[in-house]
């Protein structure tokens, strides 16, 4: 029998297909390797129908729901009435894809990934078996599948979204222009109070002005005098007192730069150690070691704590050798300038430590006196107050109105006749015994031997004669005497 290519045929979407004659030759050594590999979809007209009598194969989609060979097995399928006579189709649900007739077999569309078939001018977020499209916060559209989201806000609320920003950049630039300013106005304070200089000699910490705000509190506040305020605080890890002062009582420049120097190279057990300042303010600050009892002053007069006479001549003997060290052996000679028991500081143990060198002076070797002294009335040396002339000897003055208010525990008061330094030298000229000067607390009888002889010191360091006061290495010297007399 002859072969006709119309002896075969074959099943084709005609919507895929386009007739060729090649197509029926099908000779493979005529034709390329993309001819013969071609290929078209075929599309089924088909149903589920049941087997046997003519009621089974006629089930329809309510009917066959009802019976165990079900054919619609995805959960999200759904059953469909064949069109091309008995018997049903099974079909994926919306939002779903593959085979309906396998246990999930239809599975979630991501519509998202497909733009064009699923279209969103907005935010696109796929949900199961669907897709939401929103606009994003701010922005509206009347159906954003098919609309652009735009911005919700009338004309008049962009102009005052405008303006506000206009007027927060206005501020931000303002901000930065004041922060400037106070980092160049903290600089030039900075090296108006000698900043420079310190950071050359390397010999004290210099603190920032940020670091000292939390202790610079009202609550934080534990005295006040005439130099300033003082502040208790911690800065890594240790007490501190902070002395702010008031007005402009610190020297200018160099000048105070070198005065710290100076305090920051006297190390000695009794006179209170400066660890560092602050050159970033109008009046500079200085950072000291705390010391926990507070002022003598406050021991004897306020808190009037009791203190036996060892306790007293040890105070009185050791704050003598912080004074001595100012005067002869520091590096460079320190005068105080207001020595009295508000500037002398006791610890637990009762240790003196000199203290306020804010309104001391400090001056060179070969310079002898300085009329820049702002001190306690009451203390100061009638010398210096007629011919303005500091020398050391203004306080061993000073100290022996200490000793005299240690012994006492009486107020020295400035007038025109200091009851406390009258009546101890009135009865000194008299050859008599203050014994009724003397605290009751120590007045013991065998105390008074040991307490006129402190008297009498005291008396010898305020002669109005100056060259009659002993110095305070003297001083030093007979109260150690007294001192092993006391052990003895």
């Amino acid at each position: 029998m002859d072969y006709s290519p119309c002896d075969y045929a074959f099943l084709v979407d005609r919507t895929n297909y386009t007739f060729r004659r090649s197509d029926l030759l099908r000779d493979t050594l005529r034709t390329s390797p993309v001819d013969t590999l071609r290929t078209s979809p075929v599309w089924l007209d088909w149903a589920i129908r049941g087997a046997g009598g003519a009621d089974s194969a006629s089930l329809s989609c309510a009917q066959a729901n009802e019976t165990k060979k079900y054919a619609c097995l995805s959960n999200q399928s759904y059953c469909v009435d064949a069109t091309n006579g008995p018997g049903y189709n099974c079909n994926c649900s919306e939002g779903y894809e593959g085979n309906a007739y396998l246990v999930d077999g239809c599975t979630n569309i991501d519509e998202c990934a497909d733009s064009d078939k699923y279209p969103c001018k907005g935010v696109c977020r796929d949900t199961e078996g669907s897709y939401r499209c929103t606009c994003p916060p701010g922005y509206g559209s009347d159906d954003p599948k098919t609309q652009r989201c735009a911005p919700k806000f009338p004309p008049a609320a962009q102009i005052c979204i405008g303006a506000i920003g206009g007027i927060l950049v206005i501020a931000f630039v303002a901000f930065v222009i004041i922060i400037r300013k106070e980092k160049r106005k903290t600089r030039e304070l900075y090296e108006k109070n000698g900043g420079l200089t310190l950071e050359k000699a390397k010999v004290i910490k210099i603190f920032k002005v940020d670091e000292l705000k939390p202790i610079l509190k009202s609550s934080n506040l534990i005295g006040k005098g005439g130099f300033g305020e003082v502040y208790k605080g911690v800065l890594d890890n240790v007490l501190v007192a902070v002395k702010k002062p008031i007005g402009r009582n610190v020297q200018e420049n160099k000048q105070f730069a070198n005065e710290v120097i100076i305090q920051s190279q006297v190390i000695h057990k009794n006179i209170v150690r400066l660890i560092g300042c602050c050159l970033e303010v109008d009046n500079p600050l200085l950072v000291y070691e705390f010391i926990s009892k507070g002022s003598m002053h406050d021991i004897l007069h306020e808190f009037r704590e009791p203190l036996n006479l060892d306790v007293r001549l040890s105070i009185v003997l050791e704050s003598a050798h912080g004074l001595a060290y100012m005067h002869s052996q520091a590096h460079t000679k320190i005068l105080h300038g207001d020595v009295k028991p508000a500037n002398i500081l006791l610890d637990d143990n009762f240790v003196p430590k000199i203290s306020d060198f804010g309104i001391s002076r400090l001056i060179a070797v070969d310079k002898e006196h300085t009329a820049n002294v702002i001190g306690d009335m009451s203390y100061m040396d009638p010398v210096y107050l007629q011919t303005g002339l500091l020398t050391e000897k203004s306080d061993v003055y000073s100290f022996g109105v200490v000793i005299l208010e240690v012994i006492s525990r009486r107020k020295a008061t400035h007038s025109d006749n200091n009851s406390l330094v009258t009546s101890f030298i009135q009865y000194h000229k008299e050859g008599k015994k203050a014994t009724e000067l003397f605290d009751k607390e120590i007045a013991a009888t065998g105390n008074l031997q040991l307490l006129d002889t402190l008297a009498g010191i005291a008396v010898e360091c305020l002669s109005l004669d100056v060259d009659q006061r002993p110095s305070m290495t003297d001083v030093v010297a007979r109260l150690l005497t007294l001192n092993r007399s006391r052990v003895l």
